[in-house]
């Protein structure tokens, strides 16, 4: 396959209809999370990450929300050591300073790498493949069901996915034009590599190694394919710097190697602590979460399959290189991850960036063998439309679903017992809670338990309690309590947990220094 001599003029021609996609798809991945909570996907430990950094200095090795706290079950030790790796928390605290907002500081790494990754899709698939099949593939990335959930997630799966296809390009370069790796370009590598291990952790090569492995397979048997191996060191250089961070934390933290090393990663390859699910489970959430893009994927396939009646050895032998290395760089990461028993939608997600090339190459595929321009045109516009009103409405309707259930009530429980107790120079801490982004909405440094906050209540050095209103009747052990309570929030409109804010009587409270 070689880049189209004579592109279609899509985007010259129709620069409107490439303008307002990209408004379409900026205004989703901006709005798409909305209102803003960090109640879910885990989002509650990544933030706390970055504010730990900040707060409390700790810049390679930070806790969960409930350090402190004595342990429950097996998950994590005494210790409650964060197995988030610290290159995400690291942007935070610059994108902080930057702004002095930990909402639009925990966000924009997630929003600012999706806006990258749109246009490197775009990019890459317009030098390979033409403007109709490059805008057939950022619109693939843009209006699916999970990167505009994804855009604005305090997570790591958005930088993950743009190194990861970043790492991806530089190897498809190799096999569309067969040169040879410059030094530049492996240390290149090494830096991405090395990006995605602070990113995510050794999860990163399930999604570049794999893909390598399977081509190189290939191009020994066909024997004129161009190599996409860089040689060792890129790899063993960037494995090196992790693993020191790695030798670091089982050495000298306490903990680290329970949490992190044997819970969090070796855990994930066995039945066990973590989630396990069928083997079938992400090919399931991408044929409905990637829809309606997967099924147009499946109908091009069979399409060209049934044009050429070939059979799949034949077919093997004349495929080229760039298209042998898109099938194995986007199914050899869904295989490998499918393989490991611990499974989560979002996990999937940075093998969706070469789906997207890989759809922009059958569609230059079926344009190279004279087809209907016009069709494909046509073809492309409906799936661009369909997709877009599919991703759309149902971002609008988690938006007006989210404000309509008070999806926010605990983050606006924490701004108002932070301006409450600034305004009356009240001094706060909060029980042990199920929602650990709470902790971080009041802006303290751990949880405590209500033992240690009654000793700390008795002593005087409390003014003010944030706890679960089941736990109310535990109130009658603190003297000079006010009640009713000050303020009170149900998470999620009454299906979920409720909150109070205790102060103590106003006119027994000593004052705050």
């Amino acid at each position: 396959m070689t880049p189209p001599s004579n592109q279609l003029p899509f985007v010259a021609t129709d620069r409107w209809l490439f303008q307002a996609i990209s408004v379409v798809l900026i205004l989703l991945f901006a709005l798409g999370n909305l209102p803003w909570t960090l109640d879910d996907y885990d989002q509650a430990k990544q933030a706390f990450v970055s504010y730990q950094m900040l707060e409390q200095h700790r810049w390679l090795f930070q806790t969960t929300p409930t350090e402190g706290l004595p342990a429950r079950g097996q998950r994590h030790s005494q210790f409650h050591i964060n197995s988030k790796p610290p290159a995400i928390g690291w942007a935070s605290v610059v994108l902080y300073g930057i702004t002095r907002s930990w909402d639009l500081a925990w966000r924009l790494p997630s929003f600012l790498t999706a806006i990258a990754l749109a246009f490197l899709i775009f990019a890459t698939a317009k030098k390979a493949f033409g403007d109709l099949a490059a805008l057939t593939a950022v619109s693939a990335f843009g209006f699916n069901l999970f990167s505009p959930r994804l855009a604005t997630l305090v997570r790591t799966d958005m930088p993950l996915a743009l190194v990861c296809f970043a790492i991806g390009v530089l190897m498809f370069d190799k096999a569309q034009t067969g040169r040879d790796w410059t030094t530049r370009q492996r240390l290149i590598l090494c830096a991405f590599l090395a990006a995605g291990l602070f990113i995510k952790g050794p999860i990163v090569y399930a999604f570049v190694l794999p893909p390598v492995v399977i081509y190189q397979i290939l191009q020994r048997w066909r024997g004129d394919f161009p190599t996409v191996w860089s040689g060792w060191w890129p790899w063993n250089a960037s494995f090196a710097i992790f693993f020191a961070w790695i030798i670091t934390g089982a050495l000298f933290v306490p903990g680290f190697y329970h949490d992190v090393i044997q819970v969090e990663f070796g855990e994930r390859f066995r039945e066990g602590l973590h989630r396990s699910q069928p083997l079938l489970f992400y090919l399931a959430h991408l044929l409905h979460k990637f829809g309606p893009w997967t099924w147009l994927m499946i109908v091009l396939f069979v399409l060209g399959l049934r044009r050429n009646r070939i059979g799949s050895r034949t077919w093997l032998r004349n495929i080229s290189p760039e298209m042998c290395w898109l099938l194995a760089w986007a199914l050899g990461g869904i295989v490998v991850m499918s393989l490991i028993p611990s499974k989560r939608p979002d996990r999937i997600f940075p093998s969706l960036p070469p789906l997207c090339l890989l759809l922009a190459a059958q569609l230059n595929y079926f344009r190279q063998r004279k087809h209907s321009e016009v069709l494909l045109r046509r073809v492309v516009i409906a799936g661009i439309l369909a997709s877009a009103i599919y991703a759309g409405g149902y971002t609008a309707t988690r938006v007006i679903q989210g404000y309509r259930t008070h999806r926010d009530a605990l983050e606006k429980l924490g701004r108002e017992v932070r301006r409450n107790a600034q305004t009356s120079h009240l001094r706060y801490e909060v029980v042990r809670a199920p929602d650990e982004g709470l902790l971080l909405y009041l802006q303290r440094p751990r949880f405590l338990t209500f033992d240690h906050a009654a000793e700390l209540w008795r002593a005087g050095a409390l003014d003010g309690l944030v706890l679960r209103a089941n736990d109310q009747l535990k109130l009658t052990q603190l003297p000079d309590i006010e009640l009713p309570p000050r303020l009170n929030a149900i998470k999620d409109n009454d299906s979920g947990t409720k909150y109070i804010f205790v102060t103590r009587k106003s006119s027994s409270a000593p004052v705050a220094p």
